[in-house]
């Protein structure tokens, strides 16, 4: 019985190795980072929440982050 197993064995061996060198595996290929994606970032100058600046507002140098924070204007801060 120990013969039989033996032999199942070592066939199975040999046909994964013929398989394997028939067709080696292929690499596994690493994502690539991304490049540049990230956007810059602005703090709004009324409630501090930073944002990507192409969806901030502009006024006088400083950014919002929507239309009523820009009206209101810059937050006294007292840090």
């Amino acid at each position: 019985m120990f013969r039989i197993i033996m032999w199942a064995a070592l066939i199975a061996i040999a046909i994964w190795f013929v398989k394997r060198l028939i067709n080696p595996p292929t690499p596994k290929k690493r994502p690539q980072p991304p490049g540049d994606a990230a956007a810059p970032m602005v703090r709004c100058a009324n409630c501090g929440v930073h944002l990507p600046r192409d969806r901030a507002l502009s006024q006088e140098q400083q950014w919002y982050c929507s239309e009523s924070h820009r009206l209101e204007g810059p937050a006294a801060r007292d840090r």
